[in-house]
């Protein structure tokens, strides 16, 4: 079975403690399900878009955006293509829940995975199935060779000893971000498709961190710190092969990518999470409230309350009444209270 060689050094730990530290804040922030389905859907577009641009996709972050809602974008039918079968992969690994110890990471999905990444892209005969032939990368500005993936005929065997290292009972005191981290560049080492592969390789790696726990309301992604300097990230990688095989440099760097994402989603939620005892008062249940009532609640919060003269200000054309009426349900819910009774009455969070 494959064992991973790496030193848990000292920026690991401190990379992995800022992690931790961020998915305590993350997951149990008392979002409201407007910022819920927010955060949700722009990690996807991220996620989406900077894992395609850095395969060479030369859709800019608004157009992948369009090109997912399905609207009309004038660009290459390839990058579309692409843009359209990475987000299909990421819905394919949000499915899988670990709904029993028996539960199994197998060949089928990663299959699967790079099936639904090329789709339309690569002949259907390689679509899922792997290369046949050997293959080299080369620097794309020296065109000198930079790695030699294993013969063709070592795939299926590298690949079964890497699902016995994914799906180890013995591997369990490996913590999921490193494990993650290994999945990642071991997918990539491998190489096993003629194209597509790193798609597949992050596809795969954050699929574990979801089956270990750290799906953290899925409002990350990786892929825009790995775009954010793709020489840096292929350096990284490569650096495993130039060091016999020893990951801690990569490691390093995975995880330093993982802890200024999640330290980015914190501050946000922070920004924007309603006071932690509204969960209590609404009995642990979502509360599906207006633009309107989210614009009061922001607007409360970055003040610190609302007048009614101000009612103009933030709504102009809408009537007081009307006005009155969204804060009566914040009221009623417990989200806001009025201080005072006339005109000069302030609402303030509860």
């Amino acid at each position: 079975m494959y064992s991973p060689k790496f030193t848990i050094t000292n920026k690991i730990l401190k990379n992995i403690g800022i992690i931790e530290a961020c998915k305590e804040v993350i997951d149990h922030a008392p979002l409201l399900p407007y910022y819920e389905k927010q955060f949700r859907d722009e990690a996807l577009v991220r996620t989406v878009h900077y894992g395609t641009h850095l395969e060479g996709n030369e859709l800019n972050l608004t157009q992948a955006e369009k090109a997912l809602l399905g609207q009309p974008v004038v660009a290459r039918e390839r990058d579309l293509q692409e843009v359209i079968n990475y987000r299909r992969a990421m819905e394919y690994i949000s499915e899988f829940r670990i709904q029993n110890s028996e539960f199994r990471v197998n060949e089928g999905m990663i299959k699967k995975i790079h099936k639904i990444t090329v789709d339309k892209i690569l002949a259907e005969d390689k679509c899922g199935e792997y290369r046949t032939s050997q293959v080299v990368l080369k620097n794309s500005f020296t065109g000198e060779v930079s790695f030699r993936p294993p013969m063709a005929l070592a795939i299926p065997y590298q690949i079964k000893d890497l699902l016995a290292f994914i799906n180890s009972k013995t591997q369990q005191d490996i913590h999921a971000i490193l494990k993650s981290g290994v999945v990642h560049y071991e997918l990539v080492r491998i190489h096993p498709f003629v194209d597509g592969n790193g798609r597949v390789a992050r596809a795969l790696s954050t699929l574990i961190l979801f089956l270990e726990g750290y799906d953290i309301r899925k409002f990350f992604s990786l892929e825009e710190y790995f775009d954010s300097d793709a020489s840096r990230y292929y350096s990284a990688l490569q650096t495993v092969e130039k060091k016999n095989g020893d990951l801690t440099f990569w490691l390093e760097y995975f995880t330093e990518g993982l802890a200024i994402e999640l330290s980015k989603i914190k501050e946000r939620v922070e920004k924007i999470s309603v006071d932690g005892k509204l969960r209590q008062k609404l009995g642990g249940k979502p509360l599906m409230l207006t633009d309107r009532q989210l614009k009061i609640i922001e607007y409360i919060q970055k003040t610190g309350y609302l007048q009614n003269r101000t009612f103009e200000l933030l709504f102009p054309m809408v009537s007081d009444d009307t006005i009155l009426n969204e804060l009566k349900v914040l009221v009623e819910n417990g989200i806001v209270k009025k201080q005072g009774v006339t005109k000069g009455a302030k609402y303030v969070m509860v």
